[in-house]
């Protein structure tokens, strides 16, 4: 079960790392390979800031977490409620939701009826409706429904239509959620298992629409404003990326969003379609740690906050437990045999952080009173088992780790990095960054690292993976 968590975890956390990834970008042409894509932020957005395209899917996701319905009308009330509400201050709204939101609060209150009332007359009298806003924002109604897909293709149609009445967006939602909800319960990734609840007068056109996707790139779709080029240029992002040999699985999430972000146009609504597909498909572990910890937006909440919310949504509104460590050795602290200004602890530390400590990478969950304010805070999903499906990316993870903890190094910073009791999981990490560090092989370094957490004993599937990271040389390795 705790690869399903991840993928379920990795909804929302995908959707808001293509989001901030493409938000420098929007506007732009497509972008060359000899271009970085970054997440470091432009125009109003900061390194790691969302867009509206998460923002709109948060007060869903919100609404859902509370247990409602999503096909109810006084869930759908809530849910334009807070659309409205963000709107007023958002720093970027789409045009024809924007519209729509002005027409629909003349009358006074903003409810779902006048919202879809709104959403009608601007079809009439423009026929224009098909823009990407529903798809963008669909990602959560695939997590309120993986017990029930038709139940998913209806509330998927009706929130589609509180904004966008062109039946074309409302085909692509149903698409895309039915996707995300397969990708989350079979990790497999497959825009045609939704077909089946199209229109059958429409459902041929779609087949070719994803064919072609399929068989472009896409950057070949430049209107990606328009619901259907959005779907398609996502759609290519993944089907036309693999990973390098050599590379985890899990690396496709990262190039998938590289790939839908150099597809220029409106760069963050095309790459947080596409991340939330993929983040269905491999789990909140696959998102980079350097992109993780930079993640944040409206309405005031971080990548860790949209990880609970998706589990909430999940739990069907009962709350999350915060995790609690029993453990009588939760305070162990010991500097790095390589690195003075990495230290390794247990959990315990962060109730007492030394004044050293700028930087803190968790290496388990922490409690909301745990996480450290004012520093950077990198929260990696590690879990303490051999069963593979505990860890389904682990080597992807430990390398990631070490690369986050490198990373805030050269910033200067020191860093602590902790986990339960450093008993297993932080010796783990530590042998890898020190076999990087000094170019030791990675039995020195474990051994070196053990001899100052006596008490430690990775286990057997984090050696394993620590001698299969060994063999591609990783101390050299970027």
């Amino acid at each position: 079960m705790s690869a399903l968590h991840d993928r379920i975890e990795g909804v929302l956390l995908g959707t808001a790392a293509g989001d901030a990834l493409g938000a420098p970008y929007e506007f732009q042409p497509p972008r060359g390979p000899e271009l970085p894509v970054e997440m470091v932020g432009g125009g109003p957005w900061a390194p790691g800031e969302w867009t509206d395209d998460t923002a709109m899917a948060v007060a869903i996701a919100e609404v859902a977490a509370t247990g409602a319905d999503l096909r109810d009308a006084v869930a759908q009330d809530a849910i334009v409620t807070r659309w409205r509400e963000w709107s007023l201050d958002a720093k970027d709204v789409g045009i024809q939701t924007r519209s729509v939101f002005r027409a629909a609060a003349r009358g006074g209150e903003v409810t779902a009826a006048s919202a879809r009332t709104a959403a009608v007359t601007l079809h009439e009298q423009t026929g224009r409706t098909a823009g990407n806003g529903s798809l963008m924002r669909t990602a959560p109604i695939a997590l309120a429904y993986l017990d029930d897909e038709d139940a998913l293709v209806a509330a998927a149609r009706a929130i589609s239509e509180l904004t966008h009445f062109d039946p074309d967006a409302a085909d692509a939602t149903v698409l895309w959620s039915c996707a995300i909800r397969h990708a989350v319960l079979t990790a497999e990734l497959d825009v045609r298992i939704g077909l089946r609840h199209i229109d059958v007068a429409r459902r041929d056109v779609w087949s070719e629409r994803i064919a072609e996707a399929e068989a472009s790139r896409p950057s070949d779709f430049a209107n990606n404003g328009w619901v259907v080029a959005a779907l398609q240029a996502a759609w290519s992002a993944i089907a036309t990326t693999t990973t390098a040999p050599g590379t985890h699985r899990a690396e496709h999430l990262r190039c998938g969003l590289d790939a839908a972000v150099r597809a220029g146009n409106d760069t963050d609504t095309v790459a947080a379609i596409a991340g939330g597909l993929l983040g269905a498909a491999y789990g909140a572990s696959a998102v980079p740690l350097e992109w993780r910890y930079l993640l944040h937006g409206w309405p005031g909440i971080t990548g860790r906050g949209l990880v609970k919310l998706a589990t909430t949504i999940h739990r069907k509104g009962r709350a999350v437990p915060e995790p609690t460590y029993p453990g009588s050795r939760v305070g162990t602290l010991a500097p790095h045999p390589y690195d003075p200004q990495v230290l390794l602890g247990g959990v315990g530390v962060l109730s007492q952080l030394p004044a050293e400590v700028d930087a803190v990478v968790s290496l388990c969950r922490v409690a909301d009173s745990d996480v450290p304010a004012g520093r950077p805070h990198v929260e990696v999903r590690l879990i303490d088992r051999t069963d593979p499906d505990e860890n389904p990316h682990l080597d992807f993870v430990l390398l990631d780790t070490v690369r986050a903890i490198e990373a805030l190094r050269a910033q200067g910073r020191t860093v602590l990095v902790h986990c339960a009791e450093a008993y297993s999981r932080t010796p783990t990490v530590a042998a890898l960054y020190g076999a990087r560090l000094r170019g030791v092989s990675v039995n020195e370094a474990l051994q070196d690292v053990l001899a100052v957490l006596p008490d430690a004993n990775p286990n057997a599937a984090f050696r394993e993976a620590l001698r299969r990271l060994g063999e591609f040389d990783v101390s050299i390795t970027a």
